[in-house]
Protein backbone atom coordinates (compact mmCIF):
# COMPACT_ATOMS: atom_id res chain seq x y z
CA UNK A 1 0.00 0.00 0.00
CA UNK A 2 1.34 3.33 -0.85
CA UNK A 3 2.62 5.85 1.77
CA UNK A 4 0.39 8.46 1.97
CA UNK A 5 -2.66 5.68 1.86
CA UNK A 6 -1.38 4.23 4.96
CA UNK A 7 -1.16 7.68 6.55
CA UNK A 8 -4.69 8.28 5.71
CA UNK A 9 -5.86 5.20 6.96
CA UNK A 10 -3.90 5.47 9.95
CA UNK A 11 -5.66 8.97 11.18
CA UNK A 12 -8.92 10.98 10.90
CA UNK A 13 -9.61 13.16 7.90
CA UNK A 14 -9.17 15.95 9.45
CA UNK A 15 -5.35 15.24 11.46
CA UNK A 16 -4.52 14.38 7.82
CA UNK A 17 -5.88 17.28 6.29
CA UNK A 18 -3.71 19.74 9.16
CA UNK A 19 -0.42 18.05 9.73
CA UNK A 20 0.08 15.37 6.76
CA UNK A 21 -1.05 16.34 3.72
CA UNK A 22 0.99 19.12 2.90
CA UNK A 23 4.31 16.22 3.16
CA UNK A 24 6.06 16.01 -0.34
CA UNK A 25 8.42 13.36 -1.26
CA UNK A 26 12.31 14.78 -2.02
CA UNK A 27 14.72 12.23 -2.84
CA UNK A 28 15.24 8.84 -1.60
CA UNK A 29 19.02 8.79 -0.49
CA UNK A 30 20.03 4.98 -0.31
CA UNK A 31 17.54 3.62 2.86
CA UNK A 32 17.03 7.20 3.73
CA UNK A 33 13.13 8.47 2.36
CA UNK A 34 13.27 12.20 2.51
CA UNK A 35 10.18 14.53 2.92
CA UNK A 36 10.08 17.95 2.92
CA UNK A 37 7.47 19.56 5.37
CA UNK A 38 6.59 23.21 5.65
CA UNK A 39 8.75 24.82 8.81
CA UNK A 40 5.56 25.83 10.93
CA UNK A 41 4.92 22.10 11.38
CA UNK A 42 8.16 20.09 10.38
CA UNK A 43 9.47 19.87 14.34
CA UNK A 44 5.71 18.78 15.45
CA UNK A 45 5.65 16.43 12.83
CA UNK A 46 9.12 15.10 13.87
CA UNK A 47 8.56 15.11 17.38
CA UNK A 48 4.65 13.89 17.07
CA UNK A 49 3.92 11.95 14.11
CA UNK A 50 7.73 10.11 13.94
CA UNK A 51 7.28 6.66 14.85
CA UNK A 52 3.76 6.89 12.52
CA UNK A 53 5.94 8.60 9.44
CA UNK A 54 8.51 5.33 9.93
CA UNK A 55 5.86 2.60 10.14
CA UNK A 56 4.07 3.45 7.20
CA UNK A 57 7.22 4.07 5.17
CA UNK A 58 8.75 0.80 6.14
CA UNK A 59 5.63 -0.88 5.26
CA UNK A 60 6.32 0.07 1.59
CA UNK A 61 9.59 0.71 0.97
CA UNK A 62 10.90 -1.91 3.58
CA UNK A 63 11.99 -2.25 7.21
CA UNK A 64 15.55 -0.46 6.11
CA UNK A 65 13.90 2.53 5.28
CA UNK A 66 14.43 5.41 7.39
CA UNK A 67 12.51 8.91 7.22
CA UNK A 68 14.17 12.65 7.36
CA UNK A 69 11.82 15.55 7.34
CA UNK A 70 13.16 18.42 5.89
CA UNK A 71 12.66 22.17 4.85
CA UNK A 72 11.32 22.67 1.76
CA UNK A 73 14.62 24.61 0.28
CA UNK A 74 16.90 22.09 1.41
CA UNK A 75 19.69 21.23 -0.08
CA UNK A 76 20.12 17.48 -0.66
CA UNK A 77 22.43 14.96 -3.05
CA UNK A 78 18.61 14.57 -5.22
CA UNK A 79 17.76 11.15 -6.39
CA UNK A 80 14.69 12.31 -7.36
CA UNK A 81 11.68 10.70 -6.02
CA UNK A 82 8.47 11.94 -6.59
CA UNK A 83 5.94 8.84 -6.68
CA UNK A 84 7.39 7.73 -2.83
CA UNK A 85 4.61 9.28 -1.21
CA UNK A 86 1.74 8.60 -3.97
CA UNK A 87 2.65 5.72 -6.26
CA UNK A 88 3.56 2.16 -6.40
CA UNK A 89 6.06 0.68 -9.01
CA UNK A 90 4.22 -0.42 -12.32
CA UNK A 91 5.63 -1.54 -15.31
CA UNK A 92 3.96 -0.10 -19.18
CA UNK A 93 0.70 -3.16 -18.26
CA UNK A 94 1.68 -5.28 -15.39
CA UNK A 95 1.80 -5.35 -11.63
CA UNK A 96 5.27 -5.43 -10.67
CA UNK A 97 6.16 -7.45 -7.64
CA UNK A 98 5.64 -5.72 -4.53
CA UNK A 99 9.18 -6.15 -3.14
CA UNK A 100 8.16 -7.05 0.59
CA UNK A 101 5.78 -9.75 -0.07
CA UNK A 102 8.38 -12.72 0.46
CA UNK A 103 8.45 -16.24 1.70
CA UNK A 104 10.13 -15.26 4.64
CA UNK A 105 7.96 -12.06 5.40
CA UNK A 106 4.87 -14.51 5.31
CA UNK A 107 3.19 -16.01 8.57
CA UNK A 108 2.68 -19.88 8.42
CA UNK A 109 -0.21 -20.85 10.39
CA UNK A 110 -2.72 -23.68 10.37
CA UNK A 111 -4.91 -21.29 7.91
CA UNK A 112 -2.28 -21.74 5.38
CA UNK A 113 0.25 -24.24 6.05
CA UNK A 114 -0.94 -26.30 2.77
CA UNK A 115 -1.07 -23.05 0.22
CA UNK A 116 2.46 -22.00 1.68
CA UNK A 117 3.84 -25.08 1.09
CA UNK A 118 2.06 -25.35 -2.59
CA UNK A 119 3.53 -22.37 -3.57
CA UNK A 120 7.09 -22.47 -2.15
CA UNK A 121 7.24 -26.30 -4.12
CA UNK A 122 5.46 -24.23 -7.01
CA UNK A 123 8.75 -21.40 -7.04
CA UNK A 124 11.10 -24.33 -6.62
CA UNK A 125 9.76 -26.13 -9.25
CA UNK A 126 7.83 -24.01 -11.79
CA UNK A 127 5.93 -25.75 -14.13
CA UNK A 128 6.80 -29.47 -12.28
CA UNK A 129 5.38 -28.91 -9.05
CA UNK A 130 1.66 -28.26 -9.34
CA UNK A 131 0.26 -26.38 -12.80
CA UNK A 132 -2.36 -24.65 -12.46
CA UNK A 133 -1.37 -23.54 -9.03
CA UNK A 134 -5.00 -21.96 -7.84
CA UNK A 135 -5.39 -20.48 -4.19
CA UNK A 136 -8.64 -19.28 -2.89
CA UNK A 137 -9.96 -17.32 0.13
CA UNK A 138 -11.50 -13.94 1.43
CA UNK A 139 -9.98 -11.01 0.87
CA UNK A 140 -7.33 -10.07 2.85
CA UNK A 141 -5.74 -13.57 3.89
CA UNK A 142 -2.58 -13.50 2.17
CA UNK A 143 -2.92 -14.89 -1.65
CA UNK A 144 -1.60 -11.55 -2.97
CA UNK A 145 1.39 -12.17 -0.50
CA UNK A 146 2.19 -15.43 -2.21
CA UNK A 147 1.50 -14.43 -5.74
CA UNK A 148 4.35 -12.06 -5.39
CA UNK A 149 6.04 -14.84 -3.17
CA UNK A 150 6.36 -16.87 -6.34
CA UNK A 151 7.41 -14.70 -8.73
CA UNK A 152 9.54 -12.86 -6.15
CA UNK A 153 11.93 -16.12 -5.69
CA UNK A 154 11.59 -16.97 -9.36
CA UNK A 155 13.22 -13.91 -10.29
CA UNK A 156 15.73 -14.59 -7.42
CA UNK A 157 17.00 -18.48 -8.01
CA UNK A 158 14.96 -19.22 -11.03
CA UNK A 159 18.12 -19.05 -13.28
CA UNK A 160 16.93 -16.15 -15.59
CA UNK A 161 13.29 -17.46 -15.98
CA UNK A 162 10.48 -15.20 -17.43
CA UNK A 163 8.26 -14.13 -14.91
CA UNK A 164 4.98 -11.75 -15.54
CA UNK A 165 2.52 -10.68 -12.91
CA UNK A 166 -0.74 -9.09 -13.40
CA UNK A 167 -4.39 -8.80 -12.42
CA UNK A 168 -7.15 -10.26 -14.10
CA UNK A 169 -8.27 -6.88 -14.44
CA UNK A 170 -5.18 -5.36 -16.15
CA UNK A 171 -5.30 -8.31 -18.08
CA UNK A 172 -9.05 -7.29 -19.23
CA UNK A 173 -8.04 -3.84 -19.87
CA UNK A 174 -4.55 -4.54 -21.93
CA UNK A 175 -6.88 -6.71 -23.90
CA UNK A 176 -9.69 -3.97 -24.93
CA UNK A 177 -6.84 -1.83 -25.64
CA UNK A 178 -5.19 -4.29 -27.65
CA UNK A 179 -8.17 -5.26 -29.90
CA UNK A 180 -8.75 -1.38 -29.95
CA UNK A 181 -5.69 -0.60 -31.42
CA UNK A 182 -5.54 -3.80 -33.11
CA UNK A 183 -2.35 -4.31 -31.55
CA UNK A 184 -3.76 -8.36 -30.69
CA UNK A 185 -0.29 -9.96 -31.66
CA UNK A 186 1.57 -8.11 -29.25
CA UNK A 187 -0.32 -8.32 -26.74
CA UNK A 188 -0.48 -12.60 -27.36
CA UNK A 189 3.14 -12.25 -27.23
CA UNK A 190 3.06 -10.10 -24.44
CA UNK A 191 1.62 -12.60 -22.02
CA UNK A 192 2.20 -15.93 -23.69
CA UNK A 193 6.19 -15.43 -24.05
CA UNK A 194 6.90 -15.99 -20.51
CA UNK A 195 7.93 -19.09 -17.92
CA UNK A 196 5.94 -18.11 -15.10
CA UNK A 197 2.53 -16.38 -15.35
CA UNK A 198 0.95 -15.10 -12.00
CA UNK A 199 -2.63 -13.68 -12.45
CA UNK A 200 -4.66 -12.37 -9.47
CA UNK A 201 -8.08 -11.92 -8.83
CA UNK A 202 -9.39 -14.06 -11.45
CA UNK A 203 -13.31 -13.93 -10.20
CA UNK A 204 -13.17 -10.72 -12.17
CA UNK A 205 -12.70 -12.31 -15.93
CA UNK A 206 -16.77 -13.60 -15.14
CA UNK A 207 -19.16 -12.39 -17.72
CA UNK A 208 -16.23 -10.68 -20.21
CA UNK A 209 -16.62 -13.06 -22.76
CA UNK A 210 -14.50 -12.41 -25.42
CA UNK A 211 -11.64 -11.70 -22.60
CA UNK A 212 -12.30 -15.24 -21.03
CA UNK A 213 -11.62 -16.75 -24.80
CA UNK A 214 -8.66 -14.89 -25.08
CA UNK A 215 -7.82 -15.50 -20.96
CA UNK A 216 -8.54 -19.54 -22.05
CA UNK A 217 -6.37 -20.06 -25.49
CA UNK A 218 -3.27 -18.27 -23.23
CA UNK A 219 -3.97 -20.50 -20.31
CA UNK A 220 -3.30 -23.71 -23.30
CA UNK A 221 -0.87 -21.92 -25.11
CA UNK A 222 1.57 -21.37 -21.56
CA UNK A 223 0.38 -24.97 -20.42
CA UNK A 224 0.95 -26.81 -23.46
CA UNK A 225 4.78 -25.17 -23.62
CA UNK A 226 5.35 -26.19 -19.87
CA UNK A 227 5.04 -22.69 -18.50
CA UNK A 228 3.94 -22.77 -14.87
CA UNK A 229 0.67 -20.91 -14.16
CA UNK A 230 -0.79 -19.42 -10.98
CA UNK A 231 -3.93 -18.21 -10.01
CA UNK A 232 -5.96 -16.31 -6.63
CA UNK A 233 -9.25 -16.08 -6.31
CA UNK A 234 -11.77 -15.21 -3.74
CA UNK A 235 -13.90 -18.02 -3.77
CA UNK A 236 -13.48 -21.47 -5.42
CA UNK A 237 -13.58 -22.52 -9.04
CA UNK A 238 -16.86 -24.36 -8.98
CA UNK A 239 -18.43 -21.47 -7.53
CA UNK A 240 -17.98 -18.95 -10.58
CA UNK A 241 -20.83 -20.02 -12.01
CA UNK A 242 -20.47 -16.99 -14.59
CA UNK A 243 -17.38 -18.47 -15.58
CA UNK A 244 -16.99 -20.63 -19.02
CA UNK A 245 -17.18 -24.57 -18.06
CA UNK A 246 -13.74 -25.25 -19.96
CA UNK A 247 -12.12 -22.66 -18.14
CA UNK A 248 -13.04 -23.66 -15.03
CA UNK A 249 -12.05 -27.53 -16.34
CA UNK A 250 -8.39 -26.07 -16.62
CA UNK A 251 -8.58 -24.35 -12.96
CA UNK A 252 -9.02 -27.17 -11.14
CA UNK A 253 -6.55 -29.81 -13.17
CA UNK A 254 -3.88 -28.46 -10.94
CA UNK A 255 -3.38 -27.84 -7.25
CA UNK A 256 -6.14 -25.87 -5.24
CA UNK A 257 -5.50 -24.62 -2.20
CA UNK A 258 -7.11 -22.90 0.52
CA UNK A 259 -6.13 -19.54 2.60
CA UNK A 260 -9.02 -19.53 5.93
CA UNK A 261 -9.12 -16.41 8.31
CA UNK A 262 -6.02 -16.71 10.91
CA UNK A 263 -6.24 -18.39 14.30
CA UNK A 264 -5.13 -16.08 17.32
CA UNK A 265 -2.03 -17.41 17.26
CA UNK A 266 -1.71 -16.65 13.50
CA UNK A 267 -2.77 -12.98 13.98
CA UNK A 268 -0.44 -12.41 16.70
CA UNK A 269 2.72 -13.39 14.93
CA UNK A 270 1.09 -11.47 12.13
CA UNK A 271 1.40 -8.72 13.82
CA UNK A 272 4.79 -9.60 16.08
CA UNK A 273 6.11 -9.55 12.15
CA UNK A 274 4.77 -6.38 11.34
CA UNK A 275 6.15 -4.83 13.87
CA UNK A 276 9.82 -6.42 13.82
CA UNK A 277 9.29 -4.92 10.24
CA UNK A 278 8.19 -1.66 10.85
CA UNK A 279 10.79 -1.17 13.23
CA UNK A 280 8.28 -0.16 15.92
CA UNK A 281 9.56 0.38 19.20
CA UNK A 282 7.02 -1.64 21.46
CA UNK A 283 7.63 -2.22 25.45
CA UNK A 284 5.74 -5.26 25.68
CA UNK A 285 2.93 -6.93 23.69
CA UNK A 286 0.01 -6.27 25.83
CA UNK A 287 -1.16 -4.38 22.53
CA UNK A 288 -0.54 -6.55 20.41
CA UNK A 289 -2.75 -9.37 22.54
CA UNK A 290 -5.54 -6.53 22.22
CA UNK A 291 -5.58 -6.13 18.61
CA UNK A 292 -5.52 -10.02 18.11
CA UNK A 293 -7.94 -10.73 20.15
CA UNK A 294 -10.37 -7.83 18.27
CA UNK A 295 -9.43 -7.87 15.04
CA UNK A 296 -10.46 -11.41 13.79
CA UNK A 297 -11.04 -10.96 10.04
CA UNK A 298 -7.83 -10.83 8.00
CA UNK A 299 -4.20 -9.74 8.07
CA UNK A 300 -4.77 -7.05 6.03
CA UNK A 301 -7.03 -5.47 8.64
CA UNK A 302 -4.80 -6.48 11.89
CA UNK A 303 -2.07 -4.45 10.20
CA UNK A 304 -4.42 -1.78 9.35
CA UNK A 305 -5.53 -1.76 12.95
CA UNK A 306 -1.49 -1.57 13.92
CA UNK A 307 -0.82 1.49 11.84
CA UNK A 308 -4.39 2.97 13.79
CA UNK A 309 -2.50 2.62 17.24
CA UNK A 310 0.94 4.00 16.01
CA UNK A 311 -0.72 6.59 14.56
CA UNK A 312 -2.79 7.75 17.95
CA UNK A 313 1.10 7.10 20.12
CA UNK A 314 2.77 9.55 17.51
CA UNK A 315 0.35 12.23 17.69
CA UNK A 316 -1.04 11.99 21.67
CA UNK A 317 2.20 10.56 23.00
CA UNK A 318 0.65 8.11 25.14
CA UNK A 319 2.86 4.50 25.45
CA UNK A 320 1.83 1.87 23.34
CA UNK A 321 -0.23 -0.46 25.56
CA UNK A 322 -3.74 -2.48 25.80
CA UNK A 323 -5.51 -0.22 26.99
CA UNK A 324 -4.41 2.57 24.05
CA UNK A 325 -5.06 0.06 22.02
CA UNK A 326 -8.99 -0.90 23.13
CA UNK A 327 -9.44 2.87 23.06
CA UNK A 328 -8.42 3.13 19.69
CA UNK A 329 -10.16 0.55 18.11
CA UNK A 330 -13.19 0.15 20.26
CA UNK A 331 -15.33 2.35 17.72
CA UNK A 332 -13.91 0.64 14.23
CA UNK A 333 -13.93 -2.94 15.34
CA UNK A 334 -16.75 -3.77 18.11
CA UNK A 335 -14.86 -6.62 20.21
CA UNK A 336 -16.29 -10.09 18.65
CA UNK A 337 -19.06 -11.72 20.62
CA UNK A 338 -18.10 -15.33 21.18
CA UNK A 339 -21.56 -17.16 22.16
CA UNK A 340 -21.35 -18.98 25.54
CA UNK A 341 -17.84 -17.27 26.53
CA UNK A 342 -18.03 -15.05 29.73
CA UNK A 343 -14.33 -14.62 30.22
CA UNK A 344 -11.14 -14.53 28.30
CA UNK A 345 -8.55 -17.04 28.89
CA UNK A 346 -6.51 -16.32 32.38
CA UNK A 347 -3.50 -17.77 33.24
CA UNK A 348 -4.65 -19.75 36.29
CA UNK A 349 -6.70 -21.34 33.76
CA UNK A 350 -3.81 -22.07 31.76
CA UNK A 351 -1.96 -23.05 34.43
CA UNK A 352 -4.87 -25.16 35.52
CA UNK A 353 -4.77 -27.14 32.12
CA UNK A 354 -1.23 -27.56 32.17
CA UNK A 355 -1.20 -29.81 35.72
CA UNK A 356 -4.52 -31.87 34.88
CA UNK A 357 -2.91 -32.97 31.33
CA UNK A 358 0.63 -33.70 32.97
CA UNK A 359 -0.10 -34.84 35.71
CA UNK A 360 2.13 -31.90 38.18
CA UNK A 361 0.76 -30.22 40.98
CA UNK A 362 0.60 -26.41 40.64
CA UNK A 363 3.38 -26.20 43.78
CA UNK A 364 5.62 -28.03 41.20
CA UNK A 365 4.80 -25.96 38.29
CA UNK A 366 5.56 -23.02 40.30
CA UNK A 367 8.74 -24.69 41.99
CA UNK A 368 12.24 -24.09 41.11
CA UNK A 369 12.19 -27.78 40.32
CA UNK A 370 13.94 -28.54 36.65
CA UNK A 371 13.16 -32.25 36.02
CA UNK A 372 11.79 -32.62 32.69
CA UNK A 373 9.26 -33.81 34.35
CA UNK A 374 8.23 -30.40 35.26
CA UNK A 375 10.35 -28.16 33.28
CA UNK A 376 8.48 -29.47 30.04
CA UNK A 377 4.91 -28.35 31.25
CA UNK A 378 6.22 -25.34 32.68
CA UNK A 379 7.94 -24.15 29.45
CA UNK A 380 4.58 -25.10 27.87
CA UNK A 381 2.09 -23.35 30.10
CA UNK A 382 4.32 -19.83 30.10
CA UNK A 383 3.76 -20.16 26.16
CA UNK A 384 0.27 -20.45 26.59
CA UNK A 385 0.05 -17.74 28.29
CA UNK A 386 2.06 -15.63 26.34
CA UNK A 387 -0.41 -16.67 23.42
CA UNK A 388 -3.28 -16.58 24.54
CA UNK A 389 -3.38 -13.63 27.06
CA UNK A 390 -2.59 -10.34 27.44
CA UNK A 391 0.21 -10.44 30.18
CA UNK A 392 3.37 -8.99 29.68
CA UNK A 393 6.42 -10.75 30.02
CA UNK A 394 7.02 -9.68 33.84
CA UNK A 395 3.25 -10.23 34.41
CA UNK A 396 3.32 -14.01 33.69
CA UNK A 397 6.87 -14.56 35.07
CA UNK A 398 5.24 -13.03 38.16
CA UNK A 399 2.31 -16.02 37.77
CA UNK A 400 5.58 -18.47 37.71
CA UNK A 401 6.64 -18.03 41.03
CA UNK A 402 8.21 -14.22 40.61
CA UNK A 403 10.48 -15.43 37.56
CA UNK A 404 11.96 -12.85 35.46
CA UNK A 405 10.78 -11.67 31.82
CA UNK A 406 13.91 -13.20 30.50
CA UNK A 407 13.40 -16.54 31.85
CA UNK A 408 9.71 -16.29 30.53
CA UNK A 409 11.15 -15.31 26.96
CA UNK A 410 13.50 -18.45 27.27
CA UNK A 411 10.62 -20.27 28.35
CA UNK A 412 8.49 -19.69 25.20
CA UNK A 413 11.25 -20.20 22.65
CA UNK A 414 12.41 -23.37 24.04
CA UNK A 415 8.54 -24.27 23.94
CA UNK A 416 8.19 -23.14 20.52
CA UNK A 417 11.37 -24.80 19.06
CA UNK A 418 9.62 -28.12 20.78
CA UNK A 419 6.55 -27.79 18.82
CA UNK A 420 7.97 -26.95 15.97
CA UNK A 421 9.80 -30.27 16.02
CA UNK A 422 7.23 -32.61 17.87
CA UNK A 423 3.75 -33.73 16.10
CA UNK A 424 3.10 -34.94 19.50
CA UNK A 425 3.58 -32.01 21.60
CA UNK A 426 1.89 -30.37 18.33
CA UNK A 427 -1.22 -32.28 19.05
CA UNK A 428 -1.34 -32.24 22.78
CA UNK A 429 -1.01 -28.02 22.41
CA UNK A 430 -4.06 -28.27 20.33
CA UNK A 431 -5.91 -30.44 22.44
CA UNK A 432 -4.98 -27.93 25.45
CA UNK A 433 -6.06 -25.28 23.37
CA UNK A 434 -9.24 -26.43 22.42
CA UNK A 435 -10.04 -26.80 26.05
CA UNK A 436 -8.58 -23.69 26.81
CA UNK A 437 -11.76 -22.41 24.71
CA UNK A 438 -14.29 -24.09 25.65
CA UNK A 439 -16.98 -22.07 27.16
CA UNK A 440 -17.40 -22.30 31.30
CA UNK A 441 -20.87 -24.77 31.00
CA UNK A 442 -18.67 -27.13 28.44
CA UNK A 443 -15.43 -27.78 30.16
CA UNK A 444 -16.38 -31.42 31.67
CA UNK A 445 -16.48 -32.30 28.49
Amino acid sequence: MLIRARLREAVPDSIFELWLAALKPRALIGDTLVITAPDEIRTWLADRCGDLLQACAASVLGPQTQIEIAAPGAALDDRPCATALATTPTGDDDAELHPKFTFDQFVIGDCNRFAHAAALSVAELPGQAYNPLFLYGPPGMGKTHLLHAIGNYVRTHGGGLRVRSTTAERFTNAFVAAVQTKGTEDFKAHFRETDVLLIDDVQFLQRKVKTEEEFFHTFNALHETGSQLVLTCDRLPADMAALEERLLERFQAGLVAELAPPDFATRLAILRKRVQHDCIDLPDEAALHAIAHRITANARTLEGALIRVVAFHSLTGRSIDAALAEKVLAGLYPAPKVVGRREPPTIDRIQELVCAAFEVTREELLSATRTSRVAWPRQLAMYLARQHTGASLPAIGEHFGGRNHTTVLYACRKAAQRLAADPTAQARVQDLERRLMQPPDDRSS
